[in-house]
């Protein structure tokens, strides 16, 4: 299947109504156990990388490294920039192929938003690559480093915006926050069921470490096609190497490796089967790969 566009990941999600995974990376061990969990389950995989986390895992190096590995893949993989902020950063990540690109307006005003938005879209168009764009305020911030208050997206200012960008999917904020929830997620399920009803694009869900099984699921149910988990991913893999060395350190670098791989694969998979997306990958089934 290789690499292929995330708006047709998407629009096959909408057809058959189920979500679909992004799954933030960080180093090569995060890359493979995500493929790993979606080549056994049979499932269309996003992987992506915030800008913030470029500090740590630089662009030139993690970049090609996740396109080089959705190339070789045998499911439907798209390559995503999630939370852009600067069109310089996006437009590298275009060069070296990532198939979708998220910009980050929902700090400006709305006016502010939809024109740097459109900005990126005209971009994007030149390398076929979907577009993700926010409005409202997703709690938090997407490395942990800010105490962001979440702003509700309203549905009237949603259905102008998704009209005036033409962008292919669009991130609201329905009660969901980045990083792991102080408490229990508290989702205005009514809310997306109203944007759903105005707004006719792909819905999608940031903060997605620690919602429910059940909540999940609901936001799926009401139009929800894009499910971001990045904390869980790698608290799984601290969780896994803190447990190991219990008992004995390391004897060598490759246990740890091999181990890193597994932590990221179980928590791949084990979301995977909650947004139904396990199965739906078929030989016959055509997605537009990029080149």
């Amino acid at each position: 299947m290789a690499l292929v566009k995330m708006k047709d990941i998407l629009a096959k999600a909408e057809r058959d109504n189920y979500g679909v995974g992004a799954f933030s990376v960080a180093n090569m061990e995060m890359v493979m156990g995500a493929i790993k969990a979606a080549e056994e389950l049979q499932s269309p995989l996003i992987l992506q990388i915030a800008e913030v986390r470029l500090n740590h895992s630089p662009l030139h190096m993690i970049g090609p490294l996740m396109v080089a590995a959705a190339k070789e893949a045998n499911v439907p993989v798209a390559v995503h920039f999630d939370h852009g902020m600067t069109l310089e950063k996006i437009k590298q990540t275009l060069e070296i192929g990532f198939s979708s690109v998220m910009y980050d307006g929902s700090h400006h005003s709305l006016e502010e938003n939809i024109q740097k938005t459109k900005e990126v879209v005209e971009l994007a168009k030149q390398y076929g690559a979907t577009v993700e764009a926010e409005i409202g305020r997703v709690g938090g911030s997407e490395d942990g480093s800010e105490d962001i208050e979440m702003l509700l997206t309203s549905t009237e200012e949603a259905k102008r915006f998704a009209e005036e960008t033409n962008i292919d999917a669009l991130a609201i904020a329905i009660g969901n926050a980045h990083g792991m929830y102080k408490g229990d997620p508290n989702l205005r399920l009514n809310r997306l069921h109203e944007i759903n009803e105005q707004v006719d694009i792909p819905l999608v869900l940031h903060g997605g470490s620690g919602i429910s099984a059940e909540d999940f699921k609901a936001c799926i149910q009401k139009g929800i096609r894009k499910i971001n988990v990045a904390t869980a991913t790698f608290n799984n893999i601290v969780h896994a190497v803190n447990k190991s060395v219990e008992t004995a350190p390391y004897a060598d670098y490759f246990a740890l490796h091999q181990d890193s791989i597994h932590a990221v694969y179980e928590n791949v998979k084990h979301h995977m089967q909650i947004f139904g997306s396990c199965n739906r990958v078929q030989s016959k089934e055509k997605f537009f790969h990029t080149t």
